[in-house]
């Protein structure tokens, strides 16, 4: 079982300090977003919010940590050519001393590319075009020269070095059942949220969408997609990311703000609690639900956003190591 961090919304300093404070209290591996605008569920947004660039947050974070992993939930492959996102990932991987995570996604902040002008083709297309780009890293990451034409990238004998240190491992985030296809065919790792493709932001009635049972649904597709494709579905590993994490002090505290949680997305107070979006409970509760996630739903890797040290480190002592 691995835990990791995202972060964003901090200064750039501050994330040297957090990557060595996290890596100090054996988290495993730390992830960073890729967004120009970090939306809220239903398309509000600080628009002072931090948005570094990613590539240089975890340049930051390798070169101050010796052992944690380090790369991104996930990359925005309409940001980026192919080539270039998959020199900066090598270039990371070297950086780190072989610890880069090379985590990518379709794109799905329609705010991001109707401010920039920056091409939104429809989902389909989208997912069709992450296809073709994980091909032609692979090949960049593997082959001495890479040819290549698709429907959206060509390459004529083109070559990149030096290569990663290892094969890379691929993490995937997504929801839909494209994107899960994709994930069949590619992916280390599967991270799996909300919807947020077709509707190009994150909707409250998605995430009450996302329930026990769905989540289960969704590993289980990803799963029976791999064994189509004569992938073993077991080398796919399954990430949560927990986005609300409430350690509360009792019983009733918990059904306080399982309720609470309930009112703004909709659903009971016990969905609330199995949301696979949250982690509320005393601490004992906290780890019987991470070890039912575990079990039931094939988790191998729990990531949690960024919170004060002080909660980074009574989640770590006094939760994960018994989970």
């Amino acid at each position: 079982m691995e835990f990791g961090l995202q972060l964003s919304n901090l200064e750039l300093e501050k994330f040297r300090d957090v990557a060595q404070a996290a890596e100090g209290l054996g988290y495993d591996v730390l992830l960073v977003p890729d967004h120009i605008v970090h939306e809220r569920p239903g398309g509000q947004y600080d628009p002072h919010t931090l948005a570094w660039d990613p590539l240089l947050v975890t340049a930051v974070m390798a070169d101050a940590t010796k052992r944690i992993q380090i790369g991104h939930l996930v990359l925005c492959n309409l940001f980026r050519h192919p080539v270039m996102t998959a020199q900066s990932l090598a270039s990371l991987d070297h950086l780190s001393g072989g610890r880069a995570v090379a985590g990518l996604g379709s794109g799905w902040t329609e705010t991001e590319f109707r401010m920039t002008g920056i091409p939104f083709p429809d989902v389909a297309s989208r997912l069709r075009m992450l296809d073709e780009s994980l091909q032609c890293m692979r090949s960049l990451w593997t082959k001495e020269e890479t040819t290549f034409s698709g429907e959206f990238y060509r390459f004529e004998k083109a070559i990149l070095w030096p290569k990663p240190t290892r094969p890379l491992p691929i993490l995937l985030g997504g929801s839909g059942r494209g994107l899960l296809r994709v994930a069949a065919k590619h992916a280390d790792v599967v991270n799996i949220i909300s919807e947020t493709g077709r509707a190009g932001m994150i909707r409250p009635d998605s995430i009450g969408k996302l329930t026990d049972d769905a989540y289960r649904a969704k590993v289980s597709f990803v799963r029976d997609e791999a064994k189509k494709l004569g992938r073993d579905p077991a080398k796919i590993r399954v990430s949560s990311v927990i986005f609300t994490l409430i350690l509360t002090e009792s019983r009733a505290h918990t059904e306080k703000m399982a309720g609470k949680m309930a009112a703004a997305f909709g659903g009971s107070s016990e969905a609330a609690l199995r949301s696979p979006l949250a982690l509320i409970g005393t601490e004992e509760e906290c780890i019987a639900e991470l070890g039912r996630r575990a079990k039931e739903w094939q988790i191998s890797q729990f990531v949690f956003g960024r919170e004060s040290y002080q909660v980074m480190r009574r989640l770590r002592e006094r939760v994960l190591v018994h989970v």
